[in-house]
């Protein structure tokens, strides 16, 4: 007798091809066999120690957030439903160039300031390492020792790693620097990252010139991982922006994975097919490029990620010295709002497009929800004004929405035979982005059933089998004999993202379980108390 048999599903498995009837029998965390429904007729059907009737539901493999913001939300929350509900199964973190490990104590003391509005202060967080592969085994040990709630990848961010050679200042590194800093990405390699990432908006990471990464890039591509940048623009200078990375991985000889990778702001409006036809054209010479994507229009970020990189140049403290006097708060609003400043991607900020999603002091909630425009009219003043006195009274902790996408753009980009699914989910924040809680269901809800701009069979494979492949990730993303029992199980018809920009914390329908290892971590609908999940290191 096996452990579990899911009898009647509807298999999706993940390669794209059509599904097909079947029972899946689990044992031992893995799929151990799969009778379909042909060869189950006339013969004995496969049993176990526990049976579950998956009429009408689709069985596929867990789905693989391939941009996530849950760095400290694994240690701190054995809930993380979050994730878990939406049927997510491994999250790949440290993105945007800026995360936890490596670090010295002033590294990670500056780092835990530039990202509480990412992930909170980490006051709550015993962070007792400072290596990559320390804080692998703190995922492995997780929530009091038990482990964490999914699984999860780490990217080495090259932000954090200029921060700690070079500090936060804009130059070029030495050349002892820029070994130094090799060194420090090959021991997070072999300890275990998957690739490395980069915020080329976000400081330090920006100041990096491409040589720099492209030296970088060449260390991550000697030992089988990827490099994943936020790149230098996603408004004004786009398409340049991507072809930069294109070409500084072609030098290197690295893959690429292009982080929520959209054309935004009005002067990207309908241009989405003059980024697919630059993927192609790279793709047909041989690059390996893979992207990933959200199901929505407004972006999500830090308020103080919109100055300009001059007035963030060495970290927060200097930030808000900056904002503190006069005259130089009036150069940065001129940046911004006359000359568009390259934290806002080379476009004049619109401040009737950015919403404040959450903020660090709760006496400022009243910002939450509005616009900066909408709180300036209501003070009567300047929105500059607005902004910049909750810049300093928060502490650069707030959050933004960024309403400057395009659905066209979306649905062109999601189509794209390279796209994976990335929910960049900031988790924290009074109303954060409904992405965080519904990004998967959302795919599967609105773009597969009610606007059939995917096929199932098409966004399953999105969501697993690529993301899987591009992790290197030999057990995984499918629905295979011997692939680890990694699996979700939904209702295509009433599976759906409960969480909208009213209430974004809502947790999704119709998915009803979610396995990890075999272990139900979502059972009829809820939570169990099942704690499945590791760091998942790189595959040599």
């Amino acid at each position: 007798m096996e452990d579990l048999v899911i009898r009647d599903a509807e298999v999706v498995d993940g390669s794209g091809e059509p599904s097909y009837r079947a029972d899946v029998v689990v044992a031992g965390g893995r799929i151990v066999s799969i009778v379909k429904e042909a060869a189950a007729a006339g013969c004995q059907r496969p049993k176990a120690r526990r049976e579950l009737d998956a009429e009408g539901l689709v069985l596929a493999p867990g789905f693989i957030d391939m941009h996530a913001h849950s760095d400290l939300a694994l240690l701190r929350d054995p809930d993380h439903s979050a994730k878990a509900a939406q049927g997510v199964t491994l999250e790949v973190i440290g993105q945007d160039g800026l995360s936890y490990a490596p670090v010295d104590d002033r590294t990670l003391a500056e780092v835990r300031r530039a990202i509480t509005g990412w992930n909170g202060s980490g006051d709550d967080i015993d962070f007792d390492w400072r290596t990559v592969g320390e804080y692998l085994d703190r995922l492995d040990a997780g929530f009091e020792g038990r482990g964490i709630a999914v699984n999860a990848a780490y990217l080495i961010p090259q932000g954090t790693v200029r921060a700690l050679v070079v500090g936060w200042e804009d130059r070029a590194a030495t050349p002892d620097e820029l070994e130094r800093m090799r060194r420090l990405v090959a021991e997070g390699m072999a300890q275990g990252a998957v690739g490395m990432s980069s915020g080329l908006t976000y400081t330090p990471g920006m100041y990096a010139e491409d040589a720099e990464l492209t030296e970088l890039c060449r260390v991550v591509a000697s030992y089988g991982g990827y490099y994943c940048p936020h790149h230098r623009s996603y408004g004004a200078g786009a398409l340049e922006a991507y072809e930069e990375m294109v070409a500084l991985t072609r030098e290197a000889g690295c893959p690429l994975h292009l982080a929520h990778a959209t054309m935004n702001f009005g002067v990207n409006k309908g241009r989405a097919p003059e980024l697919l036809a630059l993927l192609d054209k790279a793709l047909e010479s041989g690059a390996d490029i893979t992207l990933d994507t959200y199901p929505y229009i407004p972006g999500c970020t830090t308020l103080v990620a919109l100055l300009p990189s001059w007035a963030s140049e060495g970290g927060p403290e200097a930030v808000l010295a900056r904002l503190s006097d006069d005259g130089t708060a009036e150069r940065i609003r001129h940046h911004m709002e006359v000359i568009g400043a390259d934290g806002c991607h080379g476009v004049p900020v619109e401040w009737d497009t950015i919403e404040i999603s959450g903020v660090s002091d709760a006496s400022l909630a009243d910002f939450v929800g509005r616009t900066v425009q909408q709180s300036a009219d209501a003070r009567g003043e300047a929105p500059w004004v607005t902004a910049r006195r909750l810049l300093l009274r928060d502490r650069l902790g707030s959050t933004i929405l960024q309403h400057v996408g395009h659905e066209e753009n979306v649905q062109a980009i999601m189509r794209h035979r390279v796209h994976t699914g990335g929910s960049d989910g900031i988790l924290r924040g009074e109303k954060p982005h409904p992405r965080a809680y519904g990004t998967f269901p959302h795919y599967l809800g609105r773009y597969v059933r009610e606007l059939g701009v995917l096929s199932l069979e098409e966004c399953v494979a999105h969501l697993t089998s690529r993301p899987a492949a591009r992790l290197r990730l030999p057990d995984r993303g499918l629905v295979r004999e011997g692939h680890r029992a990694d699996l979700v199980l939904f209702d295509p018809e009433t599976v759906a993202a409960g969480s909208t920009f009213e209430e974004p914390r809502t947790l999704p329908t119709g998915i009803p379980h979610v396995l990890i290892d075999g272990r139900f971590v979502i059972e009829d609908g809820h939570r169990t108390d099942v704690l499945a999940g590791r760091a998942i290191r790189r595959t040599p």
